[in-house]
């Protein structure tokens, strides 16, 4: 389940006002979000949460759904 702060952190990312994000949403079925606003997002969320991705395990990221399952291991793991 996507949580309240994950998808406020993405809608003021892409400066949309709202969106019905479900754990299989991907990026291409987001307004506004291209490969220029993906960075915007994954800076945005490792602002708001205060972690840190390495490159691999963004590129692993299939949909929203897996994104907050790792923001939630890296909450975990600190």
């Amino acid at each position: 389940m996507i949580s309240d702060r994950l998808k406020k952190t993405i809608l003021d990312a892409l400066e949309i006002d709202d969106y019905n994000f479900v754990d299989k949403t991907t990026a291409n079925e987001v307004p506004n979000w291209d490969s220029l606003n993906h960075i915007n997002v994954i800076l945005a969320v490792e602002g708001e949460f205060k972690i840190k991705f390495k490159g691999a395990e963004i590129l692993r990221i299939k949909n929203i759904g897996e994104l907050q399952q790792l923001i939630n291991s890296k909450l975990t793991n600190q």
